[in-house]
């Protein structure tokens, strides 16, 4: 069904009343209208500002509607191109559709058709952005991941993204490294009203500073060395969904002005161009710096910081969770693995100051390594094992230690009778070879030993 949303017009029509009286009557139809009499002034037009569709007549002095067509195709401008053509040549604007135009009309004809026609070439333009919107998400997209958690703090995290979330306000997520802030950008999308547009993610830490503005707001090719073709920016792929802006305290000062101006109006350019371009984004951010320390010290701008802190998230770190460790260690490794006590007793008294992201770590650590789907202490990294006194307690060290002797004597003992045959060893053992490995390892027992 045609759509109801105004159009970003160009009409280019050397006949200066026809022209002038079509795009009165579109700007009474709600549309934003811009007018070339000739080709040189609409590849102007086209220059300093981006259109849905455009409205060629086919004959005009210096370059036709044709040569226009082949311009502006050959430059990859994303304009659903509409002809307009006398009766004797239809042929041309048939030949023109095979160019990349997609429709025409013969005069002449009324007003109202040519609306219709336009809004039927915006329907198409935008079916096209979605597609396009739709392979960059799917090239960008991240394995979804569930929120786990019923502390306290959880609680009110959840209670936030549910009323924050559908109010359409940027929002600063604030919180330590790995405690889950693009989790929550994805609730938050998910539960506003553009949850069926795209979510396009951007860490702004983990980009070089020359390539973040690329990758924001695109470039156009020949822009700077290596812009071997025009690159759409992430605003145009989030265009009418939300953008999750990532450690966004490493946006480069230069960037921020540029930034801001999208937040208050909608419009950008690409790098290398002058063309204006309108979007309709939402924009989350994160950081786990203190934003409010760095406008103080001049690092980042006062007004751009009140423009992303609309609403404001703030994530506890791990330690400060409570049970919680205890519901993401059994919902990361579901019900198919064990853990024995004095490794869930490591987990849960590690302080964690990488967050959830490195008890994930350390938890696939630990199913690499494990045998027979059952996680020790061995299994675990040695700075959790360390922290914990070996998950045995201090007051029990000098007999873990008299234990583990007794272990390194035995260990010794059948490696000697196997004549050091580690795969009899095991079985002899009753363990896994990579199990013996990793004793041999931690006991550091070296061939001389059992020889």
């Amino acid at each position: 069904m045609p759509t109801s949303r105004p159009i970003d017009l160009l009409i280019v029509e050397d006949d200066d009343g026809f022209r002038e009286m079509a795009a009165e009557w579109m700007r009474r139809k709600g549309h934003r209208v811009e007018e070339a009499a000739n080709g040189q002034e609409a590849l102007k037009h086209c220059e300093r500002r981006h259109f849905q569709v455009a409205i060629f007549d086919m004959n005009m002095p210096g370059i036709s509607g044709l040569e226009l067509l082949q311009r502006l195709k050959s430059d990859n401008v994303d304009t659903e191109i509409i002809i307009l053509t006398g009766q004797a040549t239809v042929e041309n604007a048939v030949e023109a559709m095979k160019l990349g135009a997609c429709d025409y009309l013969t005069k002449p004809f009324p007003l109202s058709e040519l609306e219709q026609r336009c809004r039927m070439a915006d329907d198409r333009w935008l079916l096209h952005k979605e597609n396009r919107q739709l392979k960059a998400v799917i090239e960008r997209s991240l394995p979804e991941t569930v929120m786990v958690g019923e502390s306290a703090a959880m609680r009110e995290i959840g209670r936030l993204i549910k009323r924050v979330g559908p109010t359409d306000k940027a929002v600063l997520i604030e919180g330590e490294s790995g405690t889950g802030k693009e989790l929550v950008a994805r609730a938050l999308h998910q539960v506003s009203d553009r949850a069926d547009k795209p979510l396009v993610t951007i860490n702004c830490a983990a980009l070089p500073e020359q390539l973040v503005e690329s990758e924001l707001f695109g470039h156009e090719k020949g822009s700077f060395t290596g812009a071997v073709a025009a690159k759409t920016g992430l605003f145009e792929v989030a265009d009418g969904g939300t953008l999750f802006i990532d450690e966004i305290g490493e946006l480069p000062t230069s960037l921020q002005p540029k930034l801001l101006r999208v937040l208050e109006d909608g419009t950008l350019r690409r790098v290398g161009s002058h063309q204006e371009r309108r979007v309709d984004v939402r924009i989350i951010a994160a950081t786990n710096r203190d934003l409010a320390r760095e406008v103080s010290d001049g690092k980042f701008r006062e007004d751009l910081y009140y423009r992303i802190n609309v609403m404001s998230i703030v994530l506890p770190p791990l330690r400060e969770r409570g049970d919680d460790i205890t519901m993401l260690i059994n919902n990361f490794l579901g019900p198919d693995w064990e853990i024995e006590d004095n490794a869930m007793s490591a987990l849960q008294s590690y302080a964690w100051p990488g967050n959830v992201r490195q008890l994930i770590n350390a938890l696939e650590r630990a199913t690499i390594l494990a045998d027979d789907q059952l996680i020790t202490l061995e299994d675990l990294p040695h700075e959790v094992v360390d922290a914990s006194g070996n998950g045995r307690g201090a007051a029990n060290l000098v007999g873990v230690k008299r234990l583990d002797a007794i272990e390194r004597a035995h260990i010794i003992e059948v490696l000697r009778q196997e004549k050091g045959n580690k795969a009899r060893a095991s079985r002899s053992l009753g363990i896994h070879r990579r199990k013996l490995y990793r004793l041999i390892d931690r006991f550091e027992i070296d061939e001389a030993s059992y020889r």
